[in-house]
């Protein structure tokens, strides 16, 4: 299995992740708290990561169209909500409900 490292406000965790599974549920379920407020379907860009290693796979239209109208962002930010883990990978989570003072939002579906 695939192993991620992320680093968010509380620290830095590392856990094993299926592969084929969304980052973005990979990451709640390691109990790392993550922002998701349109319930990982590419509106809004709460779920972003920061990809400091490894490969999150080729970036889909929606995707990219959605990270095309923010400003400022590095290129390897990318949409937790749409990566599916298929390699290690170290990720920053960006948007924390815990530091947001936000409800993290409905749970993706897988």
């Amino acid at each position: 299995m695939p192993k991620i490292e992320a680093e968010a406000a509380a620290g830095t965790q590392a856990f094993e992740a299926e592969a084929g599974r969304k980052l973005v549920l990979a990451i709640e379920d390691a109990g790392i708290d993550i922002l998701h407020r349109c319930g990982g379907n590419a509106k809004c860009t709460t779920c972003r990561v920061e990809v400091l290693a490894g490969d999150p796979g080729e970036i889909g239209d929606l995707e990219r169209e959605r990270l095309a109208r923010e400003t400022g962002l590095a290129e390897n930010v990318r949409l937790s909500c749409q990566v599916r883990v298929q390699d290690d990978l170290k990720v920053r989570v960006v948007n924390q409900a815990s530091t947001r003072n936000m409800d993290a939002g409905p749970r993706p579906v897988e």
